[in-house]
């Protein structure tokens, strides 16, 4: 991990800020050994760094398998930052109307530099397991990944679209990038079990005035639930609410 010395910077701060950057570019929770290789620093000091953003809840430490991941106070100034237009706010009472209306879990995304993350869960039946919680970075095939492929501006989703599309085969790609002039074109998006078996999901954009993406919703259910009829009853009620809360931006 690279640190640029300058009078007018804090070292000690540029550390710190790596080490969180070094984590959050990864995958996965990464353990106390994995983090001091990536980044070259001493154990005694990166126990002390470590140790501090747990404190601040920058970070969170798993007791049983001693791994880091970020934290509930990195998320929140995410979501400050995502909220600058009052997004989560204006939106949150159709978010829960669907979720009601259709017995689904409904998340919303934005893109973050790791690519799209829920920033919030609506569930009104709690214990049901989607595969996802706040924080989660979403694949490029599910639904609310497809939005972010289809709506965002493409250089600013390219490296993710690099990274994502390594993991695909030539048909899956292929099949991808067919279905994206359809889902510019009806704004929806249906993605069939892309991050646990039986569970599936639909998903729509939150566009402004300009038509820039501010995020992604996501109704999110077992696979039996969730159909790619867009003439299917559920559908239809969806894309009631995507034109109510688009109307409120201008979209």
């Amino acid at each position: 991990m690279e640190v640029i010395k300058s009078n007018t910077t804090i070292q000690a701060l540029q550390t710190g800020i790596g080490i969180l950057e070094v984590i959050a570019k990864h995958d996965k929770p990464l353990k106390f050994s994995e983090i001091a290789e990536l980044t070259n620093i001493s154990k005694s000091n990166l126990y002390k760094y470590l140790n501090t953003f747990i404190q601040l809840g920058f970070l969170y430490r798993d007791q049983d398998k001693g791994t880091y991941e970020l934290g509930s106070k990195l998320i929140e100034f995410g979501m400050i930052a995502a909220d600058r237009e009052n997004v989560v706010e204006r939106i949150t009472p159709y978010l829960r109307e669907i979720s009601k209306h259709s017995s689904c879990t409904v998340t919303y995304s934005i893109w973050t530099s790791n690519g799209p993350m829920i920033i919030n869960i609506f569930n009104s039946f709690q214990g049901i397991n989607i595969g996802a919680q706040v924080g989660t970075i979403l694949p490029i095939t599910s639904a609310a990944g497809k939005i972010f492929l289809a709506f965002h501006d493409h250089d600013i989703i390219k490296e993710w679209k690099e990274a994502e599309f390594k993991k695909l085969s030539p048909a899956e790609k292929e099949k991808l990038e067919n279905e994206l002039e359809h889902i510019r074109r009806s704004e929806f998006s249906f993605a069939k079990e892309p991050i646990i078996a039986s569970v599936s999901s639909v998903s729509f954009p939150v566009l402004n005035f300009k038509n820039n993406l501010l995020g992604a919703v996501a109704v999110v259910g077992f696979s039996e639930q969730i159909s790619d009829d867009e003439n299917d009853e559920l559908n239809v009620f969806i894309k009631e609410m995507r034109r109510k809360i688009n109307d409120i931006f201008g979209h």
